[in-house]
């Protein structure tokens, strides 16, 4: 695979992408990987606060600041963009059920109807690894049901990303984290399913934007973007 030649195809269509979550660990891994490859001809940042950047390869980015309890409001933030990148998610433990319901299900569909309607062709969704709309599990549920609702909408393509435990590098010190980390990253090459560093997945979606799609609907588990995070990795 020519990731090189891939790109050089790619920055020819002149395609413009949005970014939801660049704030979280994923998202800022993403922004990252799409600034240095240089294969959106405009990048536009979607969340609910602004944020900075000392680095000029950013200067520029578009932000556009909405209130995802309004989401309609802010339809125009969601139009005229050919990629969207939904990165968005927060955790059982620190909104509570309800909170991370209405953000990793309703925040997030009520986004891609908006992408749907303004225009978007491809859009990526990190998932879980297990999401299941079936599932006994809230996390798991949610998941999986945002991931068939989305579905329904139609993209042209819609890509998930099911990764299993994310490998980062956080600021703050945690210890304990530390050394899980440490152990999984040693062995994530080997059992490339049960962890993944989270540049990996970055790389993964950056990748898979390039290739042409094979199916309208993929779903890439844990291994699959592993692998595609490999190619990345070498170019």
């Amino acid at each position: 695979m020519d990731l090189n030649a891939m790109e050089e195809n790619f920055r020819q269509k002149n395609r413009t992408c949005f970014i939801l979550g660049a704030s979280g660990e994923t998202g800022k891994a993403l922004l990252k990987k799409i600034v240095e490859r240089n294969i959106f001809s405009n990048i536009t940042l979607i969340g609910r606060r602004q944020l900075t950047f000392e680095d000029k390869a950013y200067e520029n980015l578009v932000q556009k600041v909405v209130d995802f309890e309004k989401l309609d409001e802010y339809a125009e933030a969601f139009q005229g963009h050919d990629v969207g990148y939904c990165c968005l998610g927060t955790t059982k433990a620190k909104a509570g059920a309800e909170g991370f319901v209405r953000v990793d299900h309703d925040y997030v569909l009520k986004s891609a109807e908006l992408a749907k309607a303004g225009g978007c062709k491809h859009f990526h969704l990190e998932s879980s690894k297990g999401a299941d709309k079936t599932s006994s599990f809230l996390y798991l549920k949610t998941k999986g049901q945002v991931e068939a609702e989305i579905e329904d909408l139609g993209f042209e393509r819609f890509s998930i990303y099911r990764p299993a435990v994310l490998l980062v590098d956080r600021e703050e010190s945690r210890p304990a984290e530390w050394v899980a980390r440490k152990f999984l990253c040693a062995f994530s090459s080997v059992f490339p399913t049960m962890s993944i560093p989270i540049t990996a997945v970055a790389r993964a979606m950056v990748v898979n934007t390039l290739k042409d799609g094979e199916q309208k609907v993929e779903i890439l588990e844990n291994k699959a973007i592993y692998n595609l995070g490999e190619i990345g990795d070498k170019e």
